[in-house]
């Protein structure tokens, strides 16, 4: 039996997707930047399991503080097996610590997830899960190493997963 190796690309319409996700939310936040004159503290970072399954995120405060209400968008990607897939997460969170660096997180969101067969059959699939996130994040104030972890509850038509979890790694600044 001889084995066929796939490609593990993703598609065009899969990379232009993530470049135009990636500059709109660069351009939106320098813009509000810009208006606001915000410092808030903000983050970018990569993250296994999570929301995103395998994702580069973009955490920021809505306020001039390092705690408090915030938001976080991403894009992720992978193949398995001969099929691309795409994630998109998004969500609100909240952010709690007494000692600028060291903080409990809750949040909730949504992740879009879109699959396609890179041979081009008609398997396509695309649908959308909730999540929750319960965690910890080491976020120093003048900036530095970010790391996260969380359990990350997930929903879904039919389905739930209470004990699913992520990690993440980045730089906070």
């Amino acid at each position: 039996m001889q084995l066929i190796k796939r490609s593990t690309y993703l598609s065009p319409e899969q990379i232009y997707c993530m470049v135009k996700i990636i500059v709109l939310l660069l351009v939106s936040s320098t813009f509000l930047n810009v208006i606001y004159g915000q410092k808030a503290a903000k983050a970018a970072y990569a993250e296994i399991g999570g929301p995103g399954l395998a994702s580069a995120n973009f955490d920021m405060r809505f306020a001039k503080r390092e705690d408090g209400f915030g938001g976080r968008v991403g894009i992720g990607g992978f193949s398995i097996d001969g099929t691309s897939i795409l994630t998109v997460p998004v969500g609100l969170n909240f952010i709690i610590g007494k000692d600028q660096k060291n903080y409990f997180e809750i949040g909730a969101g949504f992740t879009y997830i879109s699959a396609k067969d890179m041979d081009f059959s008609s398997d396509n699939f695309s649908s959308s899960f909730g999540n929750l996130t319960f965690g910890y994040r080491l976020a120093p104030e003048r900036g530095g190493f970010f790391f996260k972890a969380a359990i990350t509850p997930v929903f879904g038509s039919g389905f739930f997963v209470p004990y699913y979890a992520g990690i993440g790694f980045g730089y906070k600044f």
